[in-house]
């Protein structure tokens, strides 16, 4: 099954600056090969279910490895089976709604 998530992972502990953190979670997505987009205050993933899932499971486990006593992350999860539509399809169809 294919799923968009909107993935926000929030190491605990570590201080204020979480971009080391989020950098080393970015290369997991890359290294897996999932469509993603970081963006101001998480990332979107796009995949199959047990891919992503992996994914954030590594991104956990790698933060904590990194020295973060807690982990927080919050998701959005999202499934459809009517049609296959990617998350750039959903972002155009909201902007071809602006140009009319």
């Amino acid at each position: 099954m294919n799923v968009h998530v909107d993935f926000c992972i929030i190491p605990v502990g570590v201080g204020v600056s979480l971009s080391p953190y989020i950098a080393a979670c970015k290369k997991i997505l890359v290294d897996t090969g999932l469509s993603h987009e970081l963006h101001a205050y998480g990332t979107n993933i796009e995949g199959e279910w047990d891919t992503v899932f992996k994914a954030i499971k590594s991104c956990h486990q790698t933060v904590h490895q990194m020295g973060a006593p807690r982990v927080t992350t919050t998701l959005k999860v999202g499934t459809r089976t009517d049609k296959e539509q990617t998350l750039a399809d959903k972002i155009n169809s909201v902007v071809e709604k602006l140009d009319t």
